[in-house]
């Protein structure tokens, strides 16, 4: 919902917005600056930000954020790289519900 408080923002003329690397976003802080930066793509509004190079800076803060694990709520954020890999819905959904039927679920 953050998201697209934000979107709405943007197409009213808001100066700027905040957010965070998918890794460190979501959940207890900002929404996903992939996500807006994918959103807004091809639009007037287009950004300009590179969605690998950004990915590059998410793979780097899930690693130091697995540092700081012992201080994190139960509440994750999402995997950002899906914007990039396109993993269709429907494929998504019967992988989970393999994972969970061989009690694997925290895998995904």
């Amino acid at each position: 919902m953050a998201e697209m408080a934000l979107l709405k923002a943007i197409e009213a003329g808001v100066d700027g917005v905040d957010t965070a690397i998918s890794s460190m976003s979501a959940t207890y802080g900002h929404p996903a600056t992939e996500a807006l930066v994918a959103t807004l793509a091809g639009t007037e509004h287009d950004t300009g930000l590179d969605i690998l190079k950004l990915e590059n800076i998410a793979a780097y803060f899930r690693e130091v954020r697995k540092k700081y694990h012992a201080f994190e709520g139960q509440l994750k954020g999402y995997d950002s790289r899906i914007l990039v890999a396109q993993v269709p819905g429907g494929m998504l959904t019967n992988l989970e519900g393999q994972l969970k039927q061989q009690n694997a679920a925290d895998k995904l």
